[in-house]
């Protein structure tokens, strides 16, 4: 594999509804048009995903339209007291009335509703999450009013394709970028002050089955650099890229092959002890010491689905190649106890 080659600009799908051309980049060269897909309209999966955080707290926004459902939820993760707070609103058979942007690069994507009220506003240089939830927390509400930077010229982008004709996943990772605002649970005022945020952007068509790995990290270094990354794996066929990306001092370098070594109790996962995240390569050597499991698990007739989102602090190492001046050059990074999540999530959806 080619770490160093990237997608060319131009349209995602073919007139049959097939990726033009599979792999990564470092930002938004295809243009996604939901017309353009071939498949079942019930099929297309669309949804912006927020997680604003640091080493105590941090709060998680999507608004998902899955053709067949849409969703809206808010989640508060408290790593202090090792709890969660989640409030979700589910409505049947959207079919993209959500109007979802297309784009990442600028638009709004809105949802309004007795209980929920959730704004993304993106004018293309700043963005903005303005919610409200009612009856969040028992009779607590829940408001936000948080402004996002970009500080990273480079983001994650990968185009994957699936065995299956016509299924595809276009997907975007805006890491490290700088939050300023504050969020209201009921009486209680959480400022955000120049924490990370990250940006999940994705639009597609899936398989039915299929089970994923993702780990998301972004902070600052104690000499002020921002620091972090994305890792990823496990559906579609990655031959042609991987969506594994440091992100450090306003430079993205592309990473190879990445395993979850996640360890087992009596044959099932032990979600709560010491992970390792390694690399085929050996690049990346990092433990992953769990605070706490954001489990949920769904089983309804034709859907399941078993997430489990691990937050906790990464040490350790990574290394990186990169070219300059026609050649290959390799950073390292040292990590040392910085908080952000890995996840296992298994979905039949």
């Amino acid at each position: 594999m080619d770490i160093y080659k990237t997608m060319s600009p131009g349209e995602l799908l073919d007139d049959k509804g097939n990726l033009i051309e599979a792999g990564y980049a470092f930002n938004l060269v295809k243009s996604y048009n939901r017309f353009r897909i071939k498949k079942n309209k019930s099929r297309i999966k669309e949804w912006d995903y927020y997680y604003i955080g640091n080493d105590k707290y941090g709060v998680a926004l999507t608004i998902a339209d899955n053709s067949y459902m849409s969703m809206v939820s808010v989640t508060f993760i408290d790593l202090v007291n090792k709890a969660e707070v989640t409030k979700s609103e589910i409505k049947l058979f959207s079919r993209g009335n959500l109007a979802l942007p297309f784009t990442s690069k600028e638009g709004d994507s809105i949802y309004l509703s007795k209980k929920f009220s959730m704004e993304f506003v993106n004018h293309g240089k700043m963005r903005k999450l303005v919610c409200s939830v009612r009856n969040f927390d028992g009779k607590k509400d829940f408001y936000c009013n948080i402004t996002l930077e970009q500080t990273m010229k480079k983001t994650m982008v990968i185009a994957t394709p699936f065995k299956k004709m016509r299924h595809f996943y276009y997907n975007q990772k805006i890491n490290c970028m700088k939050a300023q605002g504050h969020f209201v649970i009921g009486t209680k005022d959480y400022t955000v002050d120049n924490n990370r945020a990250v940006l999940d952007w994705g639009r597609g068509i899936w398989t039915y089955k299929n089970t994923w790995y993702w780990s998301s990290m972004s902070s600052v270094t104690e000499d002020g650099k921002d620091i972090g990354w994305n890792l990823g794996y496990g559906f579609g066929n990655n031959t042609k890229a991987t969506e594994n990306m440091l992100f450090f001092d306003n430079e993205a370098y592309k990473l190879g092959q990445v395993e979850f070594k996640i360890p087992h109790k009596k044959e099932k996962y032990d979600y709560m002890s010491e992970w390792k995240l390694t690399s085929d390569d050996g690049m990346i050597q990092l433990t992953f010491k769990p605070i706490y499991n954001r489990h949920s698990y769904t089983n309804a007739l034709i859907i399941k689905s078993n997430q489990n989102q691990v937050f906790g602090v990464f040490n350790g190492t990574i290394k990186a190649q990169y070219m300059k001046n026609d050649e290959v050059k390799e950073i390292s990074v040292e990590i040392k106890d910085m908080t952000g999540f890995a996840e296992r999530v298994y979905n039949k959806w």
